[in-house]
């Protein structure tokens, strides 16, 4: 880990549909607050996703040192995509509904103190996954997931809240969900298994208790695979309740296995898959690998 000393070129890139920053007021006030920082710095905002890895790929073509990604898990996942393997650096605004990133990496979510650790945080280099060449920063899912994922965003196109829409897709997906039948190798073990729910991170999750979701450490080189075994949808809300009393270890229903690459097969010609977030169909098999310190990120200094 190494404190930061000044950059050259620093770039932010700005998701408009992140949070509040589709309000004019509230990007015055986020541009206010960088100047304060980087008086040079260069401030992007971008409509959609594909105006954010275009912009974010721009910047390392102008040699932009820091790069500054500011939206929620899908924005940071776009502009690290982009930095993976670079000499650029990620910094990080966390301006999304659940921030799981930036939560554990330590990221303040107050926007004052966000920007202060642009100036005044360290670098560290962590682990990202990759799926079929597609990087994630925090997970991937197969079965339930895309499926809990995909149905908010039909509702909310209809003008529900996020947490309604939510609700109603999961008790919709765990009602009409179809199990998969997939090939695994992992972790020199090569096993068949009818499954509703793959779950894999980038690094080890905590699925228990108070720290349900989180990340001790994102610098291991492991990917966590949790693969439940056939059941039904009710035993499937049982493994939910019991990860959230912290008492999983006792429920037999799931295998947990940490590795440093895996395949998945299946018969299907296609598959939803969820990368931090966001819905998209690959075609199996799937190979799914960690790539130990491929990004350099801005973290919050130890020494403040």
């Amino acid at each position: 880990m190494g404190q930061m000393s000044a950059h050259t070129a620093v770039h932010v890139i700005v998701n408009c549909k992140a949070g509040r920053m589709a309000a004019v007021e509230a990007r015055d006030e986020l541009a206010s607050l960088l100047r304060a920082v980087y008086p040079d710095g260069k401030l992007h905002f971008a409509t959609d996703g594909t105006n954010v890895t275009k912009l974010a790929r721009e910047a390392v073509q102008h040699g932009a040192t820091l790069i500054v990604a500011a939206g929620g898990d899908g924005t940071l996942n776009a502009v690290a995509s982009v930095l993976v393997g670079t000499d650029s650096i990620l910094g990080v605004l966390p301006l999304g509904t659940l921030n799981h990133f930036g939560r554990d990496l330590g990221i303040p979510v107050e926007m004052a103190a966000a920007i202060e650790n642009l100036k005044s945080g360290s670098e560290v280099a962590i682990d990202v996954g990759e799926v079929n060449g597609r990087i994630f920063l925090n997970n991937s899912g197969l079965g339930l997931y895309p499926e809990i994922v995909r149905r908010p965003e039909e509702r909310q196109t209809r003008g529900e809240s996020k947490w309604i829409a939510a609700a109603f897709a999961t008790i919709r997906s765990l009602r009409h969900y179809q199990r998969l039948t997939l090939q695994v190798t992992a972790g020199g073990k090569k096993f068949a298994r009818r499954t509703s729910m793959v779950f894999l991170g980038n690094n080890d999750y905590s699925i228990e208790g108070l720290r349900i979701g989180t990340r001790t450490r994102l610098d291991a080189g492991i990917l966590c695979l949790y693969i439940t075994g056939e059941t039904s949808a009710l035993k499937l809300i049982g493994l939910s309740v019991s990860a959230l009393l912290g008492i999983l270890p006792e429920n037999k229903n799931y295998d947990k296995i940490l590795t440093e690459d895996l395949c998945i097969r299946s018969r299907h010609r296609t598959l939803n898959v969820t990368i931090d977030g966001e819905v998209i169909r690959l075609a199996p098999p799937l190979h799914c690998r960690v790539l130990p310190k491929a990004l350099r990120v801005l973290v919050p200094s130890k020494e403040r």
